[in-house]
């Protein structure tokens, strides 16, 4: 059965997590280990990551990824921008390694008119540039597939793939799946045989096995049309269909799959979508 969860707030405190993800029933959990909108956060004290471990110790053993900042673009063309980016996931990826985590999500970036190749290439550069430095038994780079608005890279699965292929760290970068994204850049998730069809290129082009994590989201915007807008499961353009034969797919039955769908002027829409994607599994 695939591991459902949901990104969920560390407000109060990191170990906060696991008592929000346990109320949800998750499986799964993503965090912030920071702030996403700022380079560098504040130290994490010994205390702090005590206290993680006690919750982390106390739970039920479970998937648990961070999401890296926004703000960083491993491919940027402006040197300043690009060192502060690599800083920035270098900062992220010793965070995760620090509270135990699997993986750091991140989305690569954008070439910003250098052109695709020289935006991949720059993206791999920059994963070689964060990983060398670090312990090999780290938490691994997942790079998510993107919607692809503007210039921004890794709407593609074979985008995605060369870039970890130009790397000389390829052990340590895997993939982070989104179904909003991958409808937004034009694969039709909500057609009768587009999951089949998408997990088979997934497996060609990444190897699902990868795949460190899912983001179950549905879309606010049509088949191809670049926007990175989420929806509550069976409230956008994919439809409930679609995540039925996703929940349903062999291939997916451990995977880690977690909700980064609106809130709601409640707080429950993780609550509500959760629920959606248990009754899909039911029946």
């Amino acid at each position: 059965m695939p591991l459902l969860g949901a990104h969920v707030s560390t407000a109060g405190g990191l170990a906060r997590a696991f008592e929000r993800g346990r109320t949800l029933g998750c499986a799964a959990l993503q965090i912030f280990a920071k702030s996403p909108s700022q380079w560098r956060g504040r130290t994490l004290g010994a205390e702090e990551i005590a206290a993680f471990a006690a919750e982390r110790a106390a739970a039920t053993p479970l998937p648990l990824v961070a999401h890296a900042a926004y703000l960083i673009n491993l491919a940027a063309p402006d040197p300043a921008i690009l060192e502060k980016s690599r800083a920035a996931l270098a900062d992220e990826l010793e965070r995760a390694a620090a509270l135990g985590l699997l993986g750091v999500v991140v989305h690569p970036g954008a070439h910003l008119g250098a052109g695709e190749e020289a935006g991949i290439d720059a993206v791999a550069r920059s994963l070689d540039a964060v990983l060398a430095p670090l312990p090999a038994a780290g938490p691994r780079v997942l790079l998510e597939l993107t919607a692809g608005q503007g210039s921004v890279l890794g709407h593609r699965l074979e985008q995605l793939r060369a870039m970890r292929e130009r790397t000389s760290a390829a052990a340590r970068v895997g993939f982070c799946l989104d179904t909003c994204h991958a409808f937004a850049a034009g694969y039709p998730l909500h057609e009768p045989d587009g999951v089949d069809r998408f997990l088979a290129d997934a497996d060609r082009v990444l190897e699902l096995e990868r795949v460190g994590c899912w983001h179950v989201n549905d879309s606010v915007g049509t088949l191809g049309s670049r926007k990175d807008r989420h929806a509550g499961i069976g409230e956008g353009e994919i439809g409930l269909a679609g995540f039925r034969r996703l929940l349903a797919a062999p291939a997916l039955a451990a995977a880690p799959m977690i909700l980064e769908t609106p809130m709601g002027d409640d707080e429950l829409g993780h609550a509500r979508d959760l629920a959606t994607l248990r009754g899909l599994l039911a029946g």
